[in-house]
């Protein structure tokens, strides 16, 4: 075919597919749906998978926390129970953004990254979305009683009152909204503790609870700063606050975190057998390297994908490495 029948044939109007043909979109179906074919077939399951975000499933492993603290993941029973309750956190978790992500369908087309989410773009129906969220926030807690203990259920049924609420209306209650967020950090690290029978320190806690509030302020500060002008359209609480005002949030939550941290090494002493090496102390080093890293990004206004930084930089990574061998030597007694 010569190249003048290649630009024909290329530049030709073709008439949109006849109602009902295979592939095609029925009228008045949402963008993105399909319909008739394998693909399409699949394209709802695909895109709840999208919707449970795996890559932010790292954030269940905060359940390791506690008992890695107290040094008791050579337990077998202790794996056991930690790994039942990682997979009834994903549940979890899941549900919570499944139910966020079909409340905020609207609001998500207006946002230039998260119109490609499954339920903006309507490749999952927003009813799929409630539904297989509501199986999943159902089942969470029934199986954190079944496999582990009624206290771990009790955390995982906190975890999603909590997130739930937020989704229908504590987002819109300023400075409520940041606490809440951080609180789905600090239950996770709780439940986890309660599901290995770790005792926990109050120091453990309050480092928990300041590490995550600066997660999430920092996070809010990130996304206000990124998305001046559209942020009452996407996120309309963001618009309530100001940079400055985040900004100082993630500051004090860093300094916060740090002194507790401080404190909570200190406090450990040195054991009367002897310690060569004050290892736990010495952990204080790289834990604030660490802070002081991650704060590079948050004052860039970069750490709108805390999961990106945490498994991406590998400085910071390299700092977390360093903090792990010095508090494990700590806790094995070396």
């Amino acid at each position: 075919m010569g190249d003048r029948e290649n630009v024909a044939v290329l530049g030709e109007e073709r008439p949109p597919p006849a109602a009902g043909a295979a592939g095609a979109a029925p009228a008045g179906a949402p963008p993105g749906a399909r319909g008739g074919t394998a693909a399409g077939v699949l394209a709802v399951p695909a895109g709840l998978v999208r919707t449970a975000r795996p890559r932010q499933w790292v954030k269940n492993l905060l359940v390791l926390a506690a008992p890695a603290a107290a040094g008791e993941l050579d337990s077998p029973r202790v794996l056991a129970e930690l790994a039942a309750v990682l997979v009834v956190f994903v549940c979890a978790s899941s549900a919570v953004y499944l139910v966020n992500d079909a409340r905020d369908a609207k609001a998500d087309r207006a946002h230039p990254a998260k119109c490609r989410r499954p339920v903006a773009s309507g490749q999952v129906p927003v009813a799929v979305a409630y539904g297989t969220g509501a199986v999943l926030a159902v089942l969470a807690p029934a199986a954190a009683a079944l496999l582990c203990n009624a206290a771990t259920a009790a955390a995982v049924g906190g975890y999603l009152v909590l997130q739930l609420a937020y989704c229908m209306a504590l987002k819109q209650v300023l400075v409520v909204d940041l606490a809440v967020v951080a609180s789905g950090f600090l239950v996770r690290a709780v439940a986890g503790g309660f599901a290995a029978g770790v005792p926990l320190s109050r120091w453990f806690l309050v480092t928990a609870g300041f590490g995550a509030l600066f997660m999430v302020s920092a996070k809010r500060y990130s996304e206000l700063v990124a998305l001046a002008g559209l942020s009452g359209e996407t996120r309309p609480l963001l618009t309530s606050y100001t940079p400055g005002y985040l900004r100082f949030v993630w500051q004090l939550a860093a300094g916060g975190m740090v002194l507790a941290y401080c404190l909570w090494a200190l406090e450990g002493g040195t054991p009367a057998g002897g310690e060569p090496v004050p290892w736990r102390q010495l952990s204080v080093v790289p834990f604030l390297l660490a802070v002081l890293r991650y704060a590079v990004f948050a004052d860039r206004a970069g750490a709108g994908s805390p999961e990106d930084i945490v498994l991406r930089d590998r400085p910071l990574l390299c700092t977390a490495l360093a903090w792990t061998v010095l508090y494990g030597l700590a806790v094995a007694g070396v």
